[in-house]
């Protein structure tokens, strides 16, 4: 049988929802499992999930769950890659953070995609889901998750 647009779109399905996650301020939280579990759920076996954070001061990143010094080198370099110095930005309305959370927001991505392979988050061996909070203080951050597939 030929494919044809109108018969996919009579099977796709589409599940929406928002996890929200506190923070205790800068730092790599890993939202794998949450994800996971919630796509588990949905009863899709073949799509793609998107990932998209509501904030300009946080991010999300796929990177390696296995060695926390990954997380820590990469807070490392983000830190000297852009300093957090209010001197340097004309923007500083809320501290020092402010401006560089912004510019670490920028610099990494707000939505991200992960295929879905028989119900489950297609990730590799080694890799993780992560919120990137760029600020000091702790934050409740949104992140809506969609799903579409069959």
């Amino acid at each position: 049988m030929p494919y044809s647009a109108a018969m996919t779109e009579a099977i796709l399905k589409q599940s929406q929802q928002i996890i929200s996650r506190t923070t205790d301020g800068q730092g790599l939280y890993e939202i794998t499992r949450d994800v996971g579990d919630w796509t588990e759920g949905q009863n899709i076996e073949t799509g793609l999930l998107t990932l998209y954070c509501r904030h300009t001061s946080a991010s999300l990143v796929i990177q390696e769950n296995a060695d926390p010094d990954v997380m820590r080198d990469l807070q490392s370099f983000f830190k000297a890659l852009v300093p957090e110095d209010t001197s340097l930005y004309r923007h500083s309305a809320e501290g020092a953070d402010d401006m560089p959370a912004h510019i670490k927001g920028a610099l990494t991505a707000t939505s991200i995609g992960v295929p879905v392979s028989g119900g489950r988050l297609a990730l590799g061996t080694w890799q993780g889901i992560y919120l990137f909070e760029h600020r000091f203080r702790p934050h409740c951050r949104d992140i809506v998750l969609h799903l579409q597939g069959s």
